[in-house]
């Protein structure tokens, strides 16, 4: 079973995961499950664990089995251990997992939620980061939000960084790579997202 380690914790949840000694994360062309989902499975479980009420966690959890399920996976919380468990649906009869179904524990991907000052670390990233998303949404608009709210998951997710901390390497990526296959742009967005950018660099640099 692969394993990817981040910080943070989820008590929102609840779930089985399948007993593996784990090898490690997996070169992006062997992976399954595209390193871009599980990041946003993992984005999406800490926001659920950390909703004020209810029916704001069970969107976050709905809106996460959604994008896993696009792949034919399945998402569920580990409580022994706080670890993110994310396995093909086919291992899964009546919400429990069937051993005998299970051919290959490397084709599951495990996140684990804990660790020491690692979970600060990405609510305070996720927290400015999310300041500057709302301060471009007010003074530019919803375009300009949505494609700064994209730069600010592929940044904290994958580098764990604010926003205008990115260098020019991790800018490229995101453009290049991230941007066009998982931020699923309108025209309005794609036209403007490099402005988009610039804007929130701008209001990070005015917040500080």
């Amino acid at each position: 079973m692969r394993e990817t380690r981040r910080g943070g914790s989820d008590r929102a949840d609840d779930g089985d995961g399948i007993d593996a000694d784990p090898t490690g994360p997996p070169d992006d062309a062997d992976r399954e499950l595209p390193a871009e989902v599980v990041s946003e499975a993992e984005r999406l479980t800490r926001l659920a664990a950390d909703a004020a009420v209810d029916a704001e966690a069970t969107v976050y959890r709905e809106r996460r089995a959604s994008i896993v399920d696009d792949h034919d996976f399945t998402a569920r919380v580990r409580d022994a251990d706080d670890t993110l468990v994310l396995h093909p649906a086919e291992w899964v009869d009546d919400g429990v997992v069937r051993v005998d179904r299970v051919d290959d524990t490397d084709r599951a991907v495990e996140v684990s939620l804990s660790g020491p000052d690692h979970g600060a670390e990405w609510e305070s990233v996720e927290a400015d980061n999310e300041a500057v998303v709302a301060a471009v949404a007010e003074a530019h608009g919803a375009a300009h939000a949505a494609n700064v709210r994209a730069f600010a998951d592929f940044m904290g997710n994958h580098y764990l960084k604010r926003v205008d901390d990115a260098t020019t390497d991790e800018t490229t990526e995101f453009l290049t790579e991230y941007y066009p296959r998982n931020a699923w742009p309108s025209a309005e967005q794609a036209a403007v997202v490099e402005e988009s950018l610039e804007l929130a660099a701008e209001i990070a640099g005015d917040e500080e």
